[in-house]
């Protein structure tokens, strides 16, 4: 069988996009994961699926890890998939709404090249969480953007081991049991960050991660609170754009976040058709 494509990547974080509207292609975990093959396949952090809408979106967007499972969202994906939807229509799209696991996504495609995608409301926010990590203690913020992540508060990012601790938070029984994707934050001024990701499911650094880049604004806002939009690096060198309202209630902590936006690159690499072989 052949499958046509197309690989884009959101600063940095790359993808299979597949059109699979008439539903006749099935996405196995064992085909996921050889298509997301940087040796045998496409090679890409993920696979996105473009499904026809079941609650009201003009579409439905399907993300699976490289691993082969299925997730909730993904951030950099989501502005993939806006721009990927709108060239299947041709490219007069400037607004597009899509269902996810986590929800409903609105994007609007900006003149300059940029998407910037609505992604909600993020939840279970926790602060100063001390976990036991290789034997010391660690204190780890997280907060569900989409996908849940945990947050470390690190003085100098380029030195993290981001494979080894990260893995070691990733699968900490304090995440369980689904674990939990894992940001290494410096501050460079306030408003201006630069991280490392760790992602579940990819189980290795990326170079970007839109989800992770939504966290460690909201955790840093928590912590600082600098004004919106803050300004995040990512290892793949892009600097994307995190928006938010916030309202504390009376009385009540921690601060409510809503209207949360990630503005950044989504880029065509290219087009193409491979042949899945048999055996999956």
């Amino acid at each position: 069988m052949m499958l046509d494509f197309t690989k884009m990547n959101g600063a940095g974080n790359d993808f299979v996009m597949v059109d699979n509207r008439d539903r006749s292609l099935q996405l196995t975990p064992a085909r996921i994961a050889w298509l997301c093959d940087r040796h045998r396949g496409v090679g890409a952090d993920g696979v996105l699926a473009v499904e026809p809408s079941r609650n009201g979106g003009d579409f439905r967007m399907r993300y699976y890890n490289s691993d082969g499972g299925e997730a909730e969202m993904c951030g950099n994906g989501a502005r993939c998939f806006a721009r990927f939807v709108a060239t299947l229509q041709g490219g007069s799209l400037d607004k597009v709404s899509f269902e996810t696991i986590a929800g409903m996504i609105h994007a609007t495609l900006e003149e300059s090249g940029d998407v910037c995608i609505d992604l909600g409301e993020p939840c279970d926010l926790a602060l100063h969480t001390e976990l036991e990590i290789g034997g010391r203690p660690l204190h780890v913020h997280s907060v569900n953007t989409g996908v849940p992540h945990a947050v470390v508060v690190v003085d100098e990012v380029a030195e993290v081991d981001v494979a080894g601790a990260g893995a070691a938070i990733r699968r900490h029984p304090y995440f369980a049991p689904k674990g939990t994707n894992v940001n290494f934050m410096q501050v460079l001024a306030p408003g201006s960050l630069t991280i490392r990701t760790y992602e579940r499911g990819v189980e290795a650094e990326t170079l970007a991660c839109g989800t992770g880049m939504v966290a460690c604004a909201i955790i840093h806002h928590s912590l600082d609170a600098p004004p919106s939009p803050i300004r995040v690096k990512v290892l793949g060198g892009d600097v994307l754009r995190v928006g938010f309202d916030v309202s504390t209630d009376a009385g009540s902590a921690p601060a409510r976040y809503s209207k949360v936006t990630l503005t950044g690159p989504a880029d065509l690499v290219f087009h193409g058709a491979i042949r899945l072989p048999d055996h999956v």
